[in-house]
């Protein structure tokens, strides 16, 4: 599952609703006897790049979207002649690392949300290493499952502690509260300053770096590092006001852990997350991730992952920082104007290299360009991009798990790229298959609030979940091709490694000097 950025509210009339992907926020209801889509309603979100490397939201606008997406959904809702009385129960999905602290007296954002990628912790990251035993990234991952990155809530938390005298204060006067995008909107929604609900779950909780998923709670030991909030594990609690008011909140998801269930991944092997009942530990640079906890009662269910910073953001990317395209959607015609990349190879390590690198010092390259080289080259060069990332990734999965990948599943918003689809079934040799409704991170969190117990709109027992159409893509170049163009990217890849040696010291006349390279 590649990384996309979400944030998204979800619930249910027999139907549920579902809230944002961060970029714009959305609300979807669903029909919980077909999952299929009743009317939905999206707000853009802003995002904010105060300095290079850095990437913030504005907690108020976030929560602004929820309150605006339900109101108007629930307007069009009335249009439709549906009684907002049959709504059963809110999801909340949600991009998991971003990090969040406010003050629970005033209800006020103590400083901007730290998106997943930003980058500013990276000294931070360099002090935790130099202090583990032997100078170990993963000195913490027997433990969280998880390395040492730039990545993870636990070092965004430090940085704030350190950097941000309304948090170090509000800490002292034990007034400031931490979470991530789901325990911010949780929190507001249950009543803010008059008693909200300060929780999470715990797919969102393993993504802290400073849960144990194991005994599937704080760990002490870590937690030195940071402030921990409370973790309320299964979610169901009332929202106080507004035109959902005394609906439970009754599902919690992180962003990749609904798309597994939205995606019906419910046995192993079945997307680049493998689902297993007990944590399986990776030695090519996957992350051990709490995959979903449907229950009280229920056992946790572990996924191994690969996590990619740029995937889709580079036609973002493209579009606004370069002009190549004036809309994402015009990328696929340009790039099957050239029908090659002509040699031409992009690494987008805008924020160094995830999953299976973890290579903070990593930077964005593109290579094998010609006087022949064209904006149409670059355009099928930034898709394959997105491509050669997911095989890294599957190839990473089947030698850690023994599982071979049999067909890829795929939802979001790149997933109406057709030349995409196809790419990526040539690059990895098996089928894509996509559904037609996109939005499967939304589903999978209406899906879990519907079958919360007290709610039980949805059945998740594999004999009765829903039929969801979908489209399939077979490779059709041969595995030869396919090999030559991945070895090619693996050559881009290394050129990229290494380029950020040190941090700088200066800058002057807008020019960055450097202590050493």
């Amino acid at each position: 599952m590649i990384k996309s950025q979400l944030t998204q509210l979800s619930s249910l009339l027999q139907i549920p609703l579902t809230i944002p992907k961060i970029l714009y926020g959305i609300l979807i209801v669903f029909n919980a006897k077909t999952a299929k889509v009743i009317s939905h309603h999206q707000v853009e979100i802003t995002q904010s790049f105060p300095k290079e490397g850095w990437v913030e939201e504005d907690p108020k606008e976030i929560m602004q979207s929820v309150y605006e997406c339900i109101e108007r959904t629930c307007e069009k809702l009335c249009q439709l002649n549906i009684d907002i009385s049959n709504i059963k129960a809110l999801g909340v999905t949600n991009q998991r690392e971003t990090t969040l602290v406010w003050d629970k007296e005033t209800g006020e954002p103590l400083y901007n949300a730290i998106v997943w990628l930003d980058l500013r912790t990276q000294s931070t990251v360099e002090r935790l290493i130099n202090k583990a035993p032997g100078q170990n990234k993963n000195h913490l991952k027997h433990k969280t499952g998880l390395p040492i990155s730039t990545y993870f809530s636990a070092v965004k938390l430090r940085w704030l502690l350190d950097n941000v005298d309304e948090v170090q204060q509000a800490v002292l006067s034990k007034r400031a509260m931490f979470g991530t995008v789901d325990s911010w909107i949780i929190w507001c929604l249950t009543g803010g300053r008059n008693n909200g609900v300060h929780c999470t779950d715990v797919s969102n909780a393993s993504r802290t770096m400073l849960f144990n998923i194991h005994t599937m709670d704080w760990d002490p030991e870590i937690c030195r590092y940071a402030y921990p909030f409370k973790l309320l594990q299964y979610i169901f609690e009332k929202r106080k006001s507004g035109s959902l008011a005394g609906i439970p909140i009754s599902g919690c998801l992180g962003d990749q852990s609904a798309a597994l269930v939205g995606q019906m991944c419910f046995t192993e092997g079945q997307d680049l997350h493998l689902k297993c009942p007990c944590p399986l530990f990776s030695y090519h640079g996957l992350l051990t991730t709490v995959a979903y906890r449907l229950g009280k009662d229920e056992p946790a269910c572990y996924a191994l992952e690969g996590s990619v910073a740029i995937a889709g953001a580079v036609v973002q990317w493209l579009k606004d920082n370069m002009g190549i395209v004036q809309s994402a959607s015009e990328i696929e015609k340009l790039a099957a104007a050239a029908g090659t990349s002509y040699g031409c190879y992009f690494v987008p390590a805008f924020s160094g290299l995830y999953a299976p690198y973890w290579e903070p010092s990593a930077r964005g390259i593109i290579c094998g360009l010609t006087q022949f080289t064209n904006r149409s080259h670059l355009a099928f060069a930034a898709l394959e991009a997105v491509c050669f990332q997911t095989r890294e990734i599957l190839d990473a999965m089947n030698q850690d798990s023994g599982v071979p990948l049999m067909k890829l599943q795929v939802d979001g918003g790149m997933t109406a790229n057709r030349l995409l689809m196809q790419l990526q079934a040539d690059i990895l040799c098996i089928p894509v298959v996509c559904p037609t409704m996109s939005e499967t991170t939304a589903l999978g969190a209406a899906m879990a609030a519907g079958a919360a117990k007290g709610v039980d709109v949805w059945c998740l027992s594999p004999g009765n979940l829903p039929l969801v159409t979908s489209e399939k893509y077979e490779p059709q170049i041969n595995p030869e091709e396919s090999e030559f163009r991945f070895a090619r990217w693996k050559k881009a890849v290394q050129k990229a490694m290494n380029w950020e040696m040190t941090e700088p010291y200066c800058i002057s006349n807008g020019m960055r000097c450097f202590a050493s390279c």
